[in-house]
């Protein structure tokens, strides 16, 4: 399996682009949202992938972060949701929307998508909602993938004999800073306010000291929810 490419743009089209990745070139399919944040024709570019696999079909799809590549994992598990309608989702929402959506139970902004019906929706925000914080854990983009790296790196980055599988960011406990940071920002991308969410973090954290950031994540938006 292709777990990430790094290559050059060799090509853009309106759901996909070709990366040369050492002279052998990759179609990746991704979102409006990706490839409006792809760089130039020429250009150096590294993106996680998934690859899709069928008896007529092998497709791989790419994304700029752990989380959208894991959000694209887990709506794809959901009934009546497949690439295109994930696509759909990403592109409108993308990554951080989707967690807030799906951590807000905001049937709404899902249906948003284009295929996207209230029914599906509602079971994308029923099916995910405890999938949320651990999505909004993981960290690190590709951003700085490139930096530092020679013009002329363009290696495929990961062994294709291997299953790629998403790992998230190794668990630091004990309510440290860097967890409660981590668990602070999550909040901070749903929207809420910086004091309530220090607040409800702080609590959190003191509630249970060896919390994990998602399981801060968790509990701080229980605090936060609407009583009654």
């Amino acid at each position: 399996m292709i777990g990430k490419l790094t290559g050059r743009v060799e090509y853009r089209a309106a759901d996909h682009v070709l990366i040369d990745v050492r002279g052998v070139g990759y179609v990746v399919y991704c979102s409006e949202r990706t490839l409006a944040a792809l760089p130039g024709i020429g250009e150096a570019v590294s993106l996680y992938t998934d690859l899709l696999v069928r008896e007529d079909l092998l497709q791989l799809f790419g994304f700029t972060s752990l989380q959208e590549k894991e959000w694209h994992r887990l709506l794809m598990s959901v009934q009546g949701i497949g690439a295109k309608a994930s696509m759909a989702i990403l592109g409108a929402l993308g990554a951080d929307g989707v967690s807030r959506a799906i951590s807000l139970g905001d049937v709404t902004a899902i249906k948003a998508a284009k295929g996207v019906g209230p029914k599906t929706a509602q079971r994308v925000v029923i099916e995910l909602k405890d999938k949320a914080p651990e999505v909004m854990a993981l960290g690190g983009t590709l951003g700085q993938a490139l930096e530092g790296a020679p013009a002329s790196e363009g290696a495929l980055v990961e062994e294709d004999r291997a299953p790629a599988v998403v790992k998230p960011a190794p668990v630091v406990k004990g309510g440290g800073a860097a967890v409660q940071a981590d668990a602070l920002s999550a909040l901070s991308n749903l929207g809420y306010g910086p004091g309530e969410a220090a607040g409800a973090v702080a609590q959190a954290a003191g509630e249970d000291p060896d919390a994990d950031a998602a399981g801060l994540i968790r509990a701080a938006l229980k605090l936060l929810a609407p009583k009654g």
